[in-house]
C-alpha cells in the first residue's frame, strides 16, 4: 500500500521512532479523509539495559513416596528449578493398603496423581515417569530410563543433571535371598501389589468351589500363609479373617469351614516393636479367632506348593499353601547398592547420612525415607573438642557454669546425651556429674578432661536407628524443605548449634525425630494404640481414634473423602468380592 501527501508523512515519522515495538494502524476512509492510529509500547531493550536473572539451582528429587512427597509438599518451588523423577506417577497412602487387599478400601481411595500435588505448589516443577537407574555423583547428574513404552526411537533413557539431589526412592521387600520367595509369594509394599493379593484371594476361593476337588486339595486351596509377624503381616492377616468371616463366607459357605489362615514369625513373638501387653493381647485374639500364631520358625524355601520351614522342636517341616504373602521387613534397591559402591559405603545396608540428612562422602546429596538412615555422631569421637568449646577460659578444667553454658547447644548436637539424662531422670548435666563423682558439692564440682570422659563414658549407649516407617519418612521430607526454604538466609543467620571441631554454629538444626504413637489394627473393629507418654489403648474405642487419624492424614480432601466413604459402604453394604 502507497501512501501520499500528509499521511505519508505520519507514517515515515513513526516508522523512525525506534523507541517503539509494535504499531497498529487503523485506516478510515470516507469524504476524502485518512485518519492513522498507533497504539504502541515502548522498546525497554533499546532504552535501558535488562538486569540478568541469577539460574535457580537445580533440585532433582527421585521419588514421590512419603520422605519425596512430603518434601514437594512443603518446599518453596518459587526458590529453585525443581525436577521430580518416579515410576510412578502418584503417591499412595500405604498404610492402608492392607485394607485395599480385602476391599475395605478401594485402591483409587488411597492414591493421589503428583501432578495433583505439584500443581497446588505453583510455581514450575517439571515430572518425568521414569526410574533412576545410576546416580553419578562426580559430574552430579542421574540416569534414568523411561518404561512407558512411547519412544518411537531409542530406549527411553536420559540424564538430568542437579545442583542439589534428593534420593527418596524408599525400599523393596527383603526376601534374605530365600529361594523361590520372588517367584511364589506376593509382597505388599505398593498399590499393585495389594491388587494381585486381592485377585489371588477370590481365585483361590472360587478354585476350592470347583466341583472336581477333593476336601484336602481344597483345604489347601484355602490356607493363607503369611510370613512376618510385623505391623503389615498382622494388620494383613486381621483384614483377611474379618473379609472371610464377614462377606466371603456368605457368598462361600461349602468351603467357608475349610480356610486356614498361618501367620509365621522367626522371633519369639509377633509384633516385637510394640509393647509388651499389645503383643499379648494381640497373639490372644488371633487364637480365639483361629488364626494360627507360628512362633519360631524360620522359612528355609518356598516351592508353587509348600512353605518349608525350620522351628528348633519340629526341625524342617513343609506347610502345604494357596497362597502366600511375604511381609519380613525392607531390603535396599540395586541403584542404591550401586550408590553406595561409588562413595564407599559399600559395607552398609542404606545410605548413611549426617544429622542433616546430607549423604556421608558426597556433595549436594540429600538421602531421606526407607533408603537412608543417620549415622549419629557419637560424643566420646568429639569429647576433647567438646572440651576445648567449654573451656572458655583454657584453665584446662571445667566449672558447673561452663559446663551449664553450652549445654544446651551438646543436646541439641548429640541428641543421646539429653535422652540419658531423661533414662536416669536427671534434670541436668550437674546431676550426670554427680552420679558419676557420688556426693559432690554443685558449688565445688570443677573437672578435668578425664573426669569429662568418665560422666559421659554410657551417652552413646542410647544412640538409636530410627524405624523404617511413614512416620519417619513424612517428617524427614518436612525438615528437608525447611532447609531449603531458609537456605539463603541462614548463610548470614545460622541458626544451629555450635561446631565442635570447627568456629561458629552450624546452618541448620540437626533433626530431631517425634513420635507421634503408632497403630495395630488387629480386626473386629478393635486396635491396639500405643501413643506418647506410654498410653496403651485397646479396643473398640481405638479403632475410631484409628479411623479419625488415619482419615486426617490424607493428603488432599478427595482421598479424604473417598476413604470414609469406602469405611461408610462397607458398614452397609460389605466388602467387595468381585475379581476386577
Amino acid at each position: 500500500m502507497r501512501f501520499t501527501g500528509a499521511s505519508s508523512t505520519i507514517y515515515q515519522a513513526v516508522r523512525r521512532n525506534s523507541a517503539f515495538s509494535k504499531l497498529l494502524v487503523v485506516f478510515a476512509v470516507g469524504s476524502g479523509g485518512l485518519v492513522v492510529y498507533a497504539d504502541a509500547k515502548p522498546n525497554h531493550s533499546l532504552i535501558t539495559e535488562q538486569s540478568e536473572v541469577p539460574a535457580k539451582k537445580k533440585v532433582v528429587v527421585l521419588g514421590t513416596g512419603w520422605a519425596g512427597t512430603s518434601f514437594l509438599k512443603n518446599m518453596d518451588s518459587s526458590l529453585y528449578d525443581v525436577q521430580v523423577v518416579s515410576p510412578r506417577n502418584y503417591f499412595a497412602f500405604t498404610p492402608l493398603l492392607p485394607s485395599v487387599t480385602c476391599g475395605t478400601v478401594d485402591a483409587r481411595s488411597v492414591v493421589e496423581p503428583i501432578r495433583k500435588i505439584i500443581k497446588k505448589k505453583g510455581g514450575e516443577i517439571r515430572f518425568w515417569e521414569a526410574e533412576c537407574y545410576n546416580v553419578d555423583p562426580v559430574n552430579k547428574k542421574v540416569h534414568c530410563r523411561s518404561n512407558i513404552g512411547t519412544n518411537l526411537e531409542g530406549n527411553g533413557e536420559f540424564v538430568v543433571e542437579y545442583d542439589y539431589l534428593v534420593v527418596a526412592l524408599g525400599a523393596k521387600a527383603n526376601t534374605f535371598n530365600t529361594p523361590g520367595v520372588v517367584e511364589h509369594c506376593h509382597f505388599l509394599k505398593e498399590v499393585e501389589d495389594a491388587l494381585r493379593i486381592r485377585r489371588s484371594v477370590m481365585d483361590c476361593f472360587e478354585r476350592a468351589s470347583l466341583p472336581n476337588l477333593t476336601d484336602e486339595e481344597r483345604k489347601t486351596n484355602l490356607h493363607f500363609i503369611i510370613v512376618g509377624g510385623g505391623p503389615t503381616g498382622v494388620e494383613f492377616a486381621a483384614e483377611l479373617h474379618d473379609f472371610v468371616s464377614e462377606d466371603i463366607a456368605k457368598l462361600y459357605p461349602r468351603v467357608r469351614d475349610l480356610v486356614k489362615i498361618s501367620v509365621i514369625e522367626a522371633g519369639e513373638h509377633i509384633l516385637t516393636m510394640f509393647d509388651k501387653r499389645i503383643t499379648a493381647f494381640a497373639e490372644e485374639k488371633f487364637k480365639r479367632e483361629g488364626i494360627d500364631v507360628k512362633t519360631g520358625y524360620r522359612v528355609v524355601k518356598v516351592s508353587d506348593k509348600d512353605i518349608i520351614m525350620t522351628g528348633k522342636a519340629t526341625g524342617e517341616i513343609a506347610i502345604p499353601y494357596g497362597m502366600a504373602v511375604w511381609s519380613t521387613g525392607i531390603g535396599t534397591r540395586p541403584v542404591i547398592l550401586d550408590f553406595m559402591k561409588q562413595i564407599g559405603q559399600a559395607d552398609r545396608r542404606v545410605l548413611a547420612t549426617d544429622e542433616w540428612l546430607r549423604v556421608r562422602g558426597c556433595d549436594g546429596v540429600y538421602a531421606l525415607g526407607d533408603c537412608a538412615t543417620i549415622s549419629q555422631r557419637k560424643v566420646m569421637d568429639d569429647i576433647s573438642a567438646i572440651f576445648k568449646v567449654a573451656d572458655k577460659d583454657n584453665s584446662g578444667t571445667l566449672t558447673v557454669k561452663e559446663i551449664q553454658d553450652v549445654l544446651g547447644d551438646i543436646c541439641e548436637r548429640y541428641p543421646q546425651v539429653e535422652l540419658y539424662l531423661k533414662s536416669k531422670q536427671m534434670e541436668d548435666f550437674v546431676d550426670l556429674l554427680e552420679d558419676s563423682k557420688g556426693n559432690a558439692k554443685k558449688e565445688s564440682i570443677e573437672l578435668d578432661i578425664e573426669q569429662f570422659k568418665k560422666a559421659l563414658a554410657h551417652v552413646d549407649f542410647q544412640v538409636k536407628n530410627l524405624p523404617a516407617t511413614a512416620q519417619v519418612a513424612a517428617q524427614q521430607g518436612y525438615y528437608l524443605a525447611r532447609c531449603f526454604n531458609v537456605m539463603k538466609n541462614v548463610e548470614e543467620n545460622p541458626e544451629g548449634p555450635l561446631r565442635m571441631r570447627e568456629s561458629g554454629r552450624h546452618r541448620f538444626r540437626p533433626f530431631r525425630y517425634k513420635h507421634l504413637g503408632q497403630f495395630a489394627p488387629l480386626g473386629g473393629e478393635q486396635t491396639a494404640a500405643q501413643l506418647p507418654g506410654d498410653w496403651i489403648s485397646i479396643g473398640y474405642g481405638s479403632q475410631w481414634l484409628w479411623y479419625s487419624v488415619y482419615a486426617s492424614k490424607q493428603v488432599s480432601w478427595r482421598t479424604r473423602l473417598s476413604v470414609v466413604s469406602d469405611w461408610t459402604r462397607r458398614f452397609i453394604f460389605g466388602r467387595d468380592s468381585s475379581c476386577i
